[in-house]
């Protein structure tokens, strides 16, 4: 085992967070019993660029227990958690390579290591992976079967290969499923990005405006919470439909060069490029804290800060604080990386528990479908939607009707009208 981790002596602490967030993940502990018992990725080699979490070391214990070899390596320089990384190691036996705070190169360096190992399936969290197999290691592709991508921002990439005819294997969007994107997107976003502006700033938010750009899921997430926290909250759009939702949700719209004017503190969320930039910088007001939330750290113009303040200064880790020629100063939050896992700990593990069921049950799926399969990008299974729904239900103690064969008659007919 060739491992790159930063300190094997944690390795114990992070046992223990591992099973403190699997006591929250029953979905994926029934899916690992299950896979103990019937091997379904016996002898097949995984190669998963991830978050390296409590949350994601139970998900690679799962993929393990089905028979999987598995590689792991982080999906962000700053959200890696070391001791979480050394327990995998040394307790579970699989291959990590992750160090909190990496720079770009050993990040690339990382990624490498996985594609190194040869994956018939990789499982990505931004296509990063898969853009570097296309990009520059197609060596690899001889052997892949599928894979799996867990974002937005992986999802939009890889469409767009697709679209370009450029995608050269199949992927399940894990997460367009409904159990991953109304529930991860929009309340472990909304949740975990308030924990990690408030771990990293202190600030009180009722009574601020809180600025958020994009209003998807997890927009929608991050607003309703804002908002519960009593901040005054705008939103930033440019998908009308999602502009008129966020209206008729009560929560101000404008665009971001009158949004800065008001903002305390601005999240970005929409998985693209320079959301807040040189129109909203000139406006803002002295201390404006801004951040992001979307998986890459290209949101903000953060090259447009570093060329005009006059000076910059780290107030404390992951704080930066950037001063103009005019006095003003912008406050920027994880080096503008995703501000939920640099600053905080991520989604909580009872919402990441329906993600990582989606990741598990479609690396069995692609196992049993990929010969079938063309390159390109497909939906998770209504079937493996609905099974983690039912199963999550279940572990909640919560009970839903069933269709009467009468009902499921009439829903099935075209002549029942009014009687």
């Amino acid at each position: 085992m060739s491992s790159d981790v930063k300190d094997m002596s944690l390795a114990q602490a992070g046992v223990q967070r591992i099973l403190w967030a699997d006591r929250d993940m029953p979905v994926l502990a029934s899916i690992r019993e299950r896979f103990e018992r019937e091997k379904p990725l016996e002898g097949v080699r995984i190669g998963a660029c991830l978050h390296v979490t409590t949350e994601t070391a139970n998900l690679m214990r799962t993929l393990k227990a089905g028979g999987a070899e598995v590689h792991l390596c982080a999906s962000n320089p700053l959200s890696t958690q070391d001791d979480t990384a050394a327990a995998l190691v040394s307790e579970y036996g699989i291959d990590v390579y992750a160090i909190k705070g990496e720079d770009t190169e050993t990040y690339y360096k990382h990624i490498d290591a996985i594609i190194d190992s040869k994956p018939q399936i990789t499982m990505d969290d931004g296509a990063d992976v898969v853009g570097r197999i296309h990009e520059s290691r197609p060596d690899a592709l001889e052997q892949i079967i599928g894979g799996t991508e867990e974002t937005t921002t992986g999802v939009i990439r890889l469409e767009a290969m697709a679209a370009d005819g450029a995608l050269r294997y199949p992927i399940i969007a894990v997460n367009d499923a409904k159990t991953k994107h109304f529930f991860d997107n929009r309340y472990g976003t909304g949740q975990s990005t308030l924990d990690g502006i408030i771990r990293l700033t202190n600030r009180l938010l009722a009574g601020r405006n809180f600025v958020v750009s994009g209003y998807g899921w997890c927009g929608k997430g991050l607003a309703k919470r804002a908002a519960g926290m009593g901040a005054n909250v705008i939103v930033c759009e440019v998908d009308p439909t999602a502009a008129l939702e966020a209206h008729m949700d009560g929560f101000r719209v404008m665009p971001c060069a009158e949004a800065a004017k008001y903002a305390d503190v601005w999240c970005t969320v929409t998985g693209n490029l320079n959301v807040i930039d040189e129109s909203s910088f000139v406006n803002m007001k002295n201390g404006a804290i801004i951040c992001n939330s979307g998986h890459f750290n290209s949101e903000i113009n953060i090259p447009w800060l570093e060329e005009h303040c006059v000076k910059k200064e780290t107030i404390k880790p992951m704080v930066d604080e950037y001063t103009f020629e005019d006095g003003r100063t912008i406050i920027l939050l994880a080096e503008g990386r995703l501000v939920n896992l640099s600053g905080a700990e991520g989604h909580p593990a009872n919402v990441m528990d329906m993600s990582f069921a989606n990741q598990a049950l479609c690396a069995e799926y692609m196992v049993k479908h990929a010969a079938e399969m063309k390159p390109g990008c497909y939906v998770v299974p209504e079937e493996i939607d609905s099974e983690i729904a039912s199963v999550k239900l279940a572990t909640l103690g919560v009970e839903i009707d069933v269709l009467t064969e009468e009902q499921v008659a009439y829903l099935n007919s075209w002549n029942m009208g009014t009687v």
